[in-house]
């Protein structure tokens, strides 16, 4: 078990003042099987009452909304997990983690990959662990990419992404959620935060013995406690860390995000 603590902060800056903003947040990691966390805090300027629930993911969504004119939206989040692979807790999965979602519907060059990604199952063996089986889809995706910022939008699907071979962790992931359902797995999207990335990170998991086990496609490696859990779902678009809606007049925005995560020892 690690102890991390962690700091994300969002900046938004308008390029004309905004009004009638309205947002969606998922962007505090919640205790789940494999994190506790706690000493949460959450700041937004300009300073706002927010509406917190939590969504059919278990995901902690908050809402807000800033009628008054204003040309920028900060928020950050700080806080402590305890983060334990070894003694992950046992969670019921959705039906839907094994169906195709928005983002991961194959296409012709998807299609061929999954054939790859099946040839490699099956020198497993009859009926390999869905971790086995999941490590060798990973290892064929990670061979697959060159990680390359800004070549893919969170709009790219899979079978783009995979097509021109380059993408980050988020492509990483959408491809292999693909050929790992139509593989047989059940698995799912995750969004969160890993030291080192200095931003929000995405990777996968993959449902066995009534656990999820997490597996990291941009680093072809198994998810230890340096990595701390915000949301899951079906692909990236029900983990979206924030949204949102405003008025004004041609608008433009720029965005800057810094994320860190360091161990904190005894």
């Amino acid at each position: 078990m690690k102890k991390l603590v962690f700091d994300y902060e969002m900046k938004l800056r308008f390029s004309s003042p905004v009004t009638d903003h309205r947002f969606q947040l998922r962007c505090v990691p919640a205790t789940g099987p494999r994190q506790q966390v706690v000493d949460v805090q959450v700041h937004i300027d300009p300073k706002v009452e927010l509406d917190s629930t939590v969504d059919s993911f278990d995901s902690v969504v908050m809402t807000g909304y800033i009628p008054q004119p204003h040309d920028s939206f900060n928020y950050s989040v700080t806080g402590i997990a305890f983060v334990d692979n070894e003694h992950v807790k046992p969670e019921a999965y959705k039906p839907l983690y094994r169906f195709d979602s928005a983002l991961t519907i194959p296409g012709p060059v998807l299609s061929d990959f999954i054939e790859t990604c099946k040839g490699r199952v099956r020198l497993l063996g009859e009926d390999p662990a869905p971790s086995a089986a999941a490590r060798e889809v990973m290892d064929e995706v990670f061979h697959a990419f060159t990680y390359a910022p800004g070549a893919t939008t969170i709009r790219t699907t899979a079978e783009q992404a995979l097509a021109q071979r380059q993408g980050v962790c988020q492509d990483y992931a959408h491809v292999m959620l693909a050929a790992c359902r139509h593989v047989g797995l059940t698995v799912r999207y995750i969004a969160g935060l890993l030291g080192g990335e200095g931003a929000t990170h995405a990777w996968v998991e993959v449902y066995e013995g009534n656990r999820w086990i997490g597996l990291d496609p941009t680093h072809n490696r198994m998810v230890d406690d340096d990595y701390i859990t915000i949301a899951h779902g079906r692909d990236y678009r029900d983990c979206m860390l924030d949204i949102g809606i405003f008025s004004g007049a041609s608008v433009t925005q720029d965005q800057w995000v810094n994320a860190s995560v360091h161990e904190q020892r005894p």
